[in-house]
């Protein structure tokens, strides 16, 4: 069925906002036509990553639950309100076919307004874990698209449809750009190459890990690509001054990402979800050091489904400062358990994710 207006809602994070534009891309490669119409939680990062893609987004006074004592939590009731009503007449004077929620604070006040007009409304899990939104959303919504098998756990087994998670294609398409990742980075393509990548904003945990173990990585012999964050790069740059890396390159941000897994021999990454769904694809040795810092612990949840089946290494936070990087390096020098990481984590891909979704979402219609 033809898509010809459509509402996308949630954000808050980069797990949830490429994941929401990766489906509107698809949408449109289907339909040149469609209006497409983000809803966003004012002041979150969607509201500038969505018109930087092309797309509307109007936003919701909207804000999350502090487990810590805050005022903000006795305005919450207040805000929930007045965004469910902004949403309702968002979704009324929009008059959507569909609308699909992908996670994050707007995504509940839109999708309730959404079934609450009798629009056919759909929800994009990435996680194994979900959020309280989405569980709360699972009872009105008419399909729910998952990434992870066992969440009938949390949802309707006959609303559930495992599809993956959308990735962004110019990120994983690696095949045949070793030669321009070497070049690109000024790597030398005879040695072997550790990626580090903490998120947009960084990882604190991954950073001092290679700071109390730098000497060794230097010692190894391999290259490091290390990703250090926006919120870490001018404290390191300082703190660094006057130590030679070596072979190790800190940047704040990896522009290329695809040339960066074309060249990685072992990667070593967070767990988000939308970052575990694109190492699958990649197919490279990983060690995950999942986040504590998130909610019901979600990222541990997400590697454990990598491990469980032997596609991926497991380093937990708290110890990650001692150990992380001699297992690295030990890995790094096992061909043998590098070749059953790739092909175990090779098996768990899911690279038709967004096209599956979509049709899930024309089948809505």
């Amino acid at each position: 069925m033809k898509i010809e207006r459509v509402i996308i809602t949630g954000g808050g994070s980069g797990g949830h906002v490429f994941p929401a534009i990766a489906i509107a891309d698809e949408i449109k490669r289907r339909n040149a036509d469609v209006k497409i119409l983000f809803v966003g939680a004012e002041g979150k990062m969607e509201m500038e990553k969505v018109p930087a893609a092309g797309y509307e987004i109007k936003g919701l006074q909207i804000i999350g639950f502090q487990r810590k004592l805050s005022f903000s939590n006795f305005l919450l009731p207040f805000k929930i309100i007045k965004s469910l009503l902004k949403a309702r007449k968002i979704v009324k004077e929009f008059n959507p076919q569909i609308a699909v929620g992908v996670g994050g604070y707007a995504s509940g006040p839109t999708l309730k307004a959404a079934t609450m007009l009798k629009v056919p409304s759909a929800i994009q899990e990435q996680n194994s874990f979900p959020g309280k939104t989405n569980k709360i959303l699972s009872k009105s919504v008419s399909k729910i698209c998952v990434a992870y098998e066992g969440l009938e756990r949390f949802f309707p087994k006959e609303k559930i449809t495992l599809t993956g998670n959308p990735t962004r294609k110019d990120m994983i398409e690696t095949a045949g750009k070793e030669a321009e990742g070497y070049e690109f980075y000024g790597f030398d393509s005879t040695k072997k190459t550790i990626l580090i990548i903490g998120g947009s904003l960084g990882a604190r945990t991954l950073n001092e890990s290679v700071i109390h173990r730098l000497e060794e990585l230097k010692a190894s012999g391999a290259q490091v690509l290390w990703q250090c964050g926006k919120l870490y790069h001018e404290k390191l740059s300082t703190e660094l001054k006057n130590t030679a890396l070596g072979n190790v390159k800190m940047v704040q941000f990896i522009n290329r990402m695809d040339f960066a897994y074309a060249i990685a021999d072992v990667v070593i990454s967070r767990a988000g979800a939308i970052s575990v769904s694109e190492l699958c694809l990649v197919k490279k040795p990983t060690v995950l050091v999942p986040s504590p810092n998130v909610a019901e612990d979600h990222q541990t949840k997400n590697a454990m489904a990598l491990v469980k089946n032997r596609a991926a290494i497991l380093i937990k936070d708290i110890e990650a400062k001692e150990t992380l990087i001699p297992r690295v390096i030990k890995l790094l020098a096992d061909d043998s358990e590098s070749k059953t990481l790739i092909n175990q984590i090779g098996s768990m891909g899911k690279p038709n994710a967004t096209s599956d979704i979509v049709d899930v979402l024309e089948k809505l219609i």
